[in-house]
């Protein structure tokens, strides 16, 4: 299958979604040619990188100021920000030329930001199979971070894009060939806003996945006896109420009984107010890691307190596949089909966190338990491999 895989954002290791499926898709032997955007050096070499995985990478210089050119002249329009934030004329041309050529077999696009250009090529060439693959609900997701974000841009941004971001996810949903989604809920979600009188397209629920060969336990590196690690891209507004959370309410219930627990908050660009809690002894804000797996490795635990949110948290999957513990809330369990008590723990308030933590301290061999029944899960179910074939799959019905 000649694939043309559009990306509103240069995929890679830690944009894990798109990168897997492009890298297993062509190692199953298809053509996917890559239309992505970036801003920067690293987006640049992370672009040129993944010209080795896959036929070719069509790379577009996108500066932040003409994103945020594109956000400011979409205010008022019922445009969502979002679905225009990513829109390059240049590369939808180029996209549109390709497919007047018939050189691609099927167009895939990815997320929100990158709908605009699935929506470009369906009205100029409207027989040609489009996949839209929405990732998560982000209205949704909006809905939640509306009510309960602990930062700025939860509260208030949200807010301004709720009712676009469902009108404008109403209509997507009916307009392509076929629609993806990362859980059961969004799914749902996404379903609950197709206006009166439209018909949706066919959507599938496609998890995400894991790199196994990248993420594996190391029985080389003993695990500390106890410590906590948190990991994200620290700039995220859901990223930054879960910190906030555990440091202000988890965090004080497990140091009163276990004083020299150490709690490592790994990821990119950390908010001023998130490097301030370092002035604890007992945190280190570590910023951009090169490799995340060592703090993993050594890890007693590794803790998702979800407040709010959509999909599948990868940092769950990438925690299990090292075969650290995890303590999630039961709001990740309806992306997953992992079992509580078995593959991880779950717990709801904060009491609920400090227990279960002092508990895998405390005990051994329950540690070991939840780390080892993470891991099979991982590789029985969130396999990449496996998802990319599902995704050829989807593909071929498309076609048909």
């Amino acid at each position: 299958m000649r694939i043309a895989y559009v990306v509103p954002y240069v995929p890679n290791l830690i944009r894990t979604r798109s990168y897997n499926l492009i890298t297993q898709l062509a190692s199953l032997g298809h053509e996917v040619e890559v239309y992505t955007l970036g801003s920067n050096r690293q987006d640049f070499n992370d672009a040129q990188a993944l010209k080795a995985k896959c036929s070719d990478v069509r790379y577009y210089i996108q500066p932040v100021w003409r994103s945020f050119l594109n956000s400011a002249v979409a205010v008022p329009s019922r445009q969502p920000l979002q679905s225009v934030y990513s829109w390059h004329a240049g590369m939808a041309r180029d996209i549109a030329e390709r497919v007047s050529r018939k050189e691609f077999d099927i167009v895939h696009v990815e997320h929100l930001r990158g709908s605009r250009y699935g929506v470009f090529i369906k009205s100029k060439f409207p027989t040609m199979p489009v996949v839209w693959d929405s990732v998560d609900c982000i209205s949704y997701l909006f809905e939640q971070a509306a009510g309960q974000s602990r930062n700025f841009f939860g509260s208030v941004v949200t807010r301004f894009e709720l009712l676009r971001t469902k009108k404008a996810e109403g209509d997507l949903i009916c307009g392509f060939d076929h629609a993806l989604v990362t859980s059961p809920t969004d799914k749902n979600a996404l379903l609950e806003l197709v206006p009166d009188g439209r018909e949706p397209s066919p959507t599938s629920v496609l998890p995400n996945g894991v790199d196994l060969d990248y993420f594996h336990p190391n029985p080389d590196i003993q695990r500390d006896t106890a410590s906590i690690v948190f990991s994200g891209k620290m700039s995220y507004h859901a990223n930054i109420s879960m910190v906030k959370y555990l440091v202000s309410e988890i965090m004080p219930r497990v140091w009163k009984v276990c004083p020299e627990t150490h709690l490592f908050i790994v990821g990119k660009d950390p908010s001023s107010d998130i490097k301030a809690l370092e002035k604890n002894p007992f945190i280190t804000v570590t910023g951009t890691v090169e490799d995340i797996r060592p703090y993993l490795w050594r890890a007693t635990v590794s803790i998702v307190p979800l407040l709010y949110g959509a999909g599948i948290q990868n940092k769950i999957l990438e925690a299990m596949a090292t075969g650290t513990p995890v303590i999630t809330t039961s709001r990740t369990l309806s992306a997953l089909q992992a079992q509580s008590g078995k593959h991880l723990l779950v717990a709801n308030n904060a009491d609920e966190f400090a227990q279960s933590i002092r508990h895998l301290i405390d005990d051994q061999n329950l540690k070991q338990a939840i780390g080892e029944s993470g891991l099979a899960y991982v590789k029985s179910k969130h396999d990449w491999g496996s998802i990319a074939f599902q995704l050829t799959n989807i593909y071929q019905r498309s076609l048909e």
